[in-house]
């Protein structure tokens, strides 16, 4: 996220309860005890459920239990005590199995406000109050037997990026459960046109990861009043580990949106996909209402040295991850989705504003589970967060993050032009200059020989040891779409350009040496009316419309050709920055806006000797000078054909207007 997707979400809040220690004084938060056990705060068994909140400064702490979700009462009030590690713990030696419980902390004899507390794991409707549970029983059938799909390697991994309401809400999309978890758990769905729709789509598309926006319980949208279809994105986070009522058939019960996430998850693996989760943990919905800050004031956020609270996400606050206890909560968070939801992949929400050891604390912990989860993030913040700028996971320092990626602004930018500016175009629209920032992607901004980083538009050194640390993409969800890019940057385009100038940008990211990502209904041409920022626009504005499947079938075709090209041949995703070295030229050109690589030497073991890529974005067609040998034509005119499309006898080839080209001996 940016600046202006933000600036909206949690600004209304501005009341900051004071921190000052009372009962137990600390000078810093630094000497705050750090609890070792992890970070549970309520266990149920049927004969007594055991209670226990890290709230070191609090001079009192009640627990409120309740017969409902919302409204009414507290039926009893238990008076906590303090025990160990700044830990406040109770037993209530009665079955409590369906009921609704919160935490109120006192400090300086002022009550904080009902809280869940930080780490509910079950939540009534709008996650006011903790619902106590039995997990197991949200288990759908089968669920123990539910597997990772396999993955061999991050290289082979290929990202769809899809939002919930989006993917599903329009009636084209033939799916019953509408803007619901359980409409990625359909089989069989069609658009009108008879084309495939929901899981089939993907599957037929041929994507490896399914990225979903923020599902975890956020704050923007009134769960009991879903018949508004209010609708956001979900970057004002309310409880991290428990999913969204919004996305379930009934948010009143805490069981079936935990279900219901399950069932989607399962589909997606019984599909061969994985899923990935975009957690956001770098600031909450708002300060003064929030879990954090209602349990252990001021502890959980960052503060500016007069002593106000920093934002470096501009959302009116900045998590502190470098604290222990926030450290700590991030990596069990993390545990949680892995191993109740089987969740396969993170994408963190503006990761640099994260301090790299925390990072590195992350993908320690997931590898210890499972090597084979993917982890990336924006290497950037919207604002300048209050740690060293070498200690954060800044997108310059995902080298000192083995295994974590973030995403290539250079490559996006120099395609199609500058975030902040919708109507400047770049290489995309015949501008020139671009070139070397889209070599710089193409080999995964890692260092090489040929890329000259002092011409690279954001980075004037490589930051990533491997290629697979790169993210690879031309737009996602807060942007422009790439359809609505183009229209905006290359006024008067004609929809044949916008067609040919779509299918070049994707061949540039899904040959990059990158990990490929694409925002969901882009291969259907979708659009959002030409509006940037769409975190609260109605489904209007951010539907797909799946008839667009069949207006745009070649399209779809080129894209779903792509990815089966970069599956089928492992040259394109070496996964290692010494093989792209040895086997990947960037061939002369003559001029601008052409650029052209050769893959040589069976790279990577592939079985095509030397493949030659070329990406023309000029108005007319180019010649090139290309080894001399016999070439297979695979990819020309926007049409993707691996057993051939023509020959090539070098040494020159004739490249067409617009478009991409690639050939092989």
């Amino acid at each position: 996220m940016k600046l202006n997707e933000l600036a909206m979400i949690g600004m209304a809040a501005t009341t900051i309860i004071s921190c000052a220690p009372a009962k137990n004084e600390y000078a810093s938060y630094e000497l705050y005890p750090v609890r070792s056990a992890n970070l549970t705060e309520m266990e149920y068994t049927p004969a007594a459920t055991q209670f226990t909140l890290w709230s070191p400064t609090a001079d009192e702490v009640r627990l409120m239990l309740f017969e409902a979700g919302e409204g009414g009462h507290a039926y009893e009030t238990v008076s906590m005590k303090p025990s160990k590690e700044g830990t406040w713990t109770a037993a209530v030696e009665k079955d409590l199995k369906d009921k609704f419980y919160t935490f109120n902390v006192k400090i300086n004899d002022k009550w904080l406000g009902d809280t869940p507390g930080i780490n509910a794991k079950a939540v009534g409707v709008n996650g006011k109050r903790a619902a106590i549970i039995d997990m197991k029983s949200t288990d759908p059938e089968g669920w123990a037997e539910d597997r990772r799909p396999a993955l061999a390697s991050p290289a082979d991994v290929i990202i769809y990026e899809v939002h919930h309401r989006d993917f599903s809400v329009d009636p084209s999309s033939g799916m019953e459960h509408k803007g619901k978890y359980l409409a990625l758990t359909e089989l069989g769905t069609v658009s009108p046109d008879k084309l495939a729709t929901g899981i089939d789509h993907l599957k037929e598309l041929g994507i490896t990861h399914v990225h979903i926006l923020p599902s975890y319980d956020y704050a923007s949208v009134d769960e009991t009043k879903l018949n508004e279809n209010k609708y956001n994105w979900g970057y004002d986070p309310q409880n991290y580990n428990v999913p969204d009522g919004s996305y379930s058939t009934d948010p009143y019960t805490p069981a079936v949106r935990i279900r219901e996430f399950k069932q989607m998850v399962q589909a997606l693996h019984k599909a061969g996909i994985r899923v990935v989760l975009d957690v956001v943990y770098n600031h909450t919905f708002n300060i003064s209402d929030s879990n954090f800050e209602r349990t252990v004031p001021g502890y959980f956020y960052r503060q500016k040295p007069d002593g106000t609270y920093a934002d470096a996400s501009a959302c009116g606050n900045e998590t502190a991850s470098e604290r222990p206890m926030m450290r700590k909560y991030m990596i069990e968070s993390v545990l949680h989705w892995m191993n109740e939801y089987h969740i396969d992949g993170f994408r963190f929400d503006l990761m640099g504003i994260h301090d790299i050891e925390t990072m590195n604390e992350i993908r320690k912990a997931a590898t210890a589970v499972d090597p084979t989860i993917f982890i990336y993030g924006e290497g950037w913040a919207a604002q300048a967060p209050q740690l060293p700028e070498d200690s954060l996971a800044m997108k310059a320092n995902t080298y000192k993050m083995p295994g974590i990626a973030a995403f290539s602004d250079e490559m996006r930018d120099a395609l199609r032009g500058p975030f902040n500016d919708n109507h400047q175009g770049a290489f995309l629209a015949g501008l020139p200059g671009g070139e070397e920032s889209i070599k710089f992607g193409i080999v995964g901004a890692i260092k090489h020989p040929q890329v000259y980083n002092d011409s690279v538009n954001y980075s004037k050194a490589p930051w990533a040891e491997q290629p697979t640390q790169m993210i690879s993409y031309v737009s996602c969800h807060d942007d422009m779409c790439l359809v609505d890019r183009l229209k905006s940057s290359i006024p008067g385009i004609t929809p044949e350009e916008l067609s040919k100038l779509d299918k070049l940008a994707q061949t540039a990211v899904f040959t990059s040496q990158g990990v490929p990502f694409i925002y969901a209904g882009e291969e259907v041409m979708r659009d959002k009316k030409g509006v940037h920022n769409s975190y609260e626009s109605p489904d209007s504005i951010n539907v797909i419309d799946w008839t667009r499947k069949l207006q745009h079938a070649d399209v779809f075709a080129y894209y779903k050709g792509l990815i089966q090209l970069r599956k089928n041949h492992p040259a394109f995703r070496m996964g290692n920055a010494d093989l792209v070295r040895k086997h990947l030229a960037f061939l002369p050109v003559d001029g601008s806006n052409l650029l052209a690589y050769q893959l040589k030497d069976h790279a990577n073991d592939d079985a095509w000797k030397e493949i030659i890529v070329v990406l023309n974005a000029r108005k007319q067609a180019a010649k090139l000078t290309i080894p001399e040998g016999k070439y297979t034509v695979v990819c020309k005119d926007g049409l993707i054909n691996e057993k051939g499309l023509g020959t090539v006898y070098g040494a020159e080839v004739l490249v067409p207007a617009q478009s991409a080209m690639i050939l092989y001996q």
